[in-house]
């Protein structure tokens, strides 16, 4: 029985201490809210491209990254190219996926999806193309070969993938200004 009791007493101040955390943030100007997952995003034309987008950008430099690409410059080209838009994609992703782009409001979501998709598509179809170029001309009978040249096919895919992201992005922005 006096375990009991002593339950009901500590769970009545945890409770009190989150009431008072709580109103603390309040009187700071602060909110507590929980993040919202958002399983229908995977699910969407977006969730889908940019799910492609990560794995075949991830494919690419994996491939490219486990090879000698020094020796090749048009081969660094596609290195950087697909990390830096290899994580740019997986946070943007994240952000999409607990749902933040909802609570950040000041963010033009739709125009930052198409600028971003689209300058992907850019540098990516340019790195696929001087990727695909000079492993042509230089390199055919090296050992990483086979490596260099899947690597440019999953860039191409990459690319069509940012592709679509952009055209759906441009789709929705389109919509929605033309609702207002």
């Amino acid at each position: 029985m006096e375990v009991d009791s002593e339950s009901r007493i500590d769970s009545s101040s945890s409770s009190a201490d989150r009431t008072s955390r709580s109103s603390n943030l309040e009187s700071l100007g602060l909110s507590h809210s929980k993040l919202a997952y958002d399983g229908n995003f995977i699910r969407s034309a977006s969730g889908v491209l940019m799910v492609g987008e990560i794995v075949f950008g991830l494919f690419v430099w994996t491939l490219i990254g486990g090879t000698e690409y020094l020796h090749v410059p048009a081969l660094c080209w596609v290195m950087f190219v697909s990390v830096f838009y290899w994580v740019l994609t997986v946070v943007l992703f994240l952000l999409y996926l607990i749902t933040l782009h909802i609570r950040i409001t000041w963010i033009p979501w739709n125009i930052l999806g198409i600028c971003f998709h689209g300058s992907a598509t850019v540098l990516y179809l340019s790195a696929s193309v001087m990727g695909a170029i000079s492993l042509n001309v230089a390199n055919r009978g090296r050992y990483y070969f086979i490596c260099w040249v899947a690597s440019m096919i999953f860039a191409s895919l990459a690319t069509l993938c940012y592709a679509g992201n952009t055209a759906v992005n441009f789709k929705s922005w389109r919509s929605k200004s033309e609702d207002t």
